[in-house]
């Protein structure tokens, strides 16, 4: 099987376990969990960053110290994976969908059109006009390591006291090419994830970054039980068991030791994946955006024309018996059972998006051996298909 995703731990991986082993801090405290996070605050510049157990919990910790509260409302894309939904309904709060770009994020000049056109600004707030309801905050995504444009975005934001809460899950290498700022450090917070598929990993894991000491402190506060006494065990909000462990740090300190060669596969595999199908009219290579340096973490086929689209689930099928592990991007979540009676707007991008783009494989292991013969796998079963 060559694989969609998967981690390459040949660094010192096994040499921090052992340490953690050895002295027996395993757990939620330990020397590797200070380490990584300041490790991550020196790549990323940003002045604080708190370890958490998953990306998905530092979205819900982030929306709590931004004050989201029940029937607050959140503006977040369709197009994402389901924890920037789910942590939004943690809260009981509310989501408003909005539609991609052609990056497949967040359509930022639709964001802005909904602003001006469906919400009016009092008291310090800003209110959906449908609703009546408070707009809290937004969630751009940066999918597959895209960064999202957000510089009219959060200008926007700041004036209508709608706070910023990036997603960059997905997007750890990620850089603005004109500030040279890293995805998750424009908004007021910023989420990263270490899941056994991303860039770097942890095993799991993930990690709340934010210039703010006042929302870094209280993120560590309610990571950690919000306990304030230790001795009589006395807390003083709803805290969560939300630490990550030395173990899972000790991982993802090695594996940020090795990010500037992962970075460096990714964008051989990239451009590899691009030539390959540069003249296939059938098949369009995802493109990235320019203003940014992306990490090309996961890469993306379009499927041009509706004779190949509507066999999408027979071309993954006919992958997997080869050897070859894909799959569909995710089904846009205004139209998915938990969310369908929430809010959308203008979404027709993403509809088109989710029926013609399959991710196929681009480990950082991935030997480019395989990544021909997933090209000429690719191409057969489109050509046969349409003989």
């Amino acid at each position: 099987m060559i694989p969609l995703s998967v981690p390459n731990l040949r660094g010192n991986e096994i040499k921090y376990l052992k340490e953690c082993i050895k002295t027996e801090f395993v757990s939620s405290v330990g020397n590797y969990v200070n380490l990584f996070e300041k490790k991550i605050c020196k790549y990323t510049k940003s002045k604080y960053a708190v370890a958490c157990t998953s990306g998905t919990a530092a979205l819900h910790l982030a929306l709590r110290i931004l004050n989201v509260k029940e029937n607050d409302e959140v503006i977040v894309p369709t197009m994402t994976f389901v924890a920037t939904v789910n942590a939004v309904r943690y809260l009981n709060a509310k989501p408003i969908f909005l539609d991609c770009d052609q990056f497949f994020n967040l359509d930022t000049s639709k964001f802005l059109n909904f602003i001006r056109e469906n919400t009016f600004f009092e008291n310090g707030y800003t209110i959906n006009k449908k609703t009546k309801r408070i707009i809290k905050a937004i969630i751009p995504v940066h999918v597959f390591g895209n960064a999202c444009d957000l510089k009219n975005l959060i200008k926007v934001c700041k004036k209508k006291n709608i706070k910023v809460i990036e997603d960059a899950a997905e997007s750890l290498g990620t850089f603005y090419k004109k500030t040279k700022k890293h995805t998750g450090t424009l908004g007021d917070i910023g989420c990263l994830s270490f899941n056994g598929n991303k860039i770097i990993t942890s095993g799991g894991g993930g990690m709340l970054i934010t210039n703010n000491k006042k929302f870094a402190k209280k993120a560590k506060h309610l990571s950690t039980q919000a306990i304030i006494d230790p001795i009589n065990y006395v807390h003083d909000d709803i805290g969560y068991n939300y630490r990550l462990t030395n173990i899972q740090a000790a991982v993802g300190y090695a594996q940020l030791g090795k990010i500037k060669f992962f970075i460096k596969r990714k964008k051989e595999i990239y451009e590899f994946y691009r030539k390959s199908f540069e003249d296939f009219k059938d098949i369009s290579f995802a493109k990235v955006p320019k203003y940014s340096l992306n990490n090309k973490w996961m890469m993306s086929i379009i499927l041009e024309k509706k004779s190949i689209y509507k066999n999408k689930k027979k071309f993954i099928n006919f992958l997997k018996k080869k050897g070859i592990q894909v799959r569909s991007i995710w089904k846009p979540h205004h139209l998915q059972k938990p969310f369908r009676h929430y809010q959308k707007y203008q979404i027709k991008n993403a509809r088109e998006i989710f029926k013609k783009t399959i991710n196929i494989p681009c480990s950082t292991n991935l030997k480019i051996s395989d990544a021909k013969k997933v090209v000429q796998i690719i191409k057969k079963f489109i050509t046969n298909l349409q003989i």
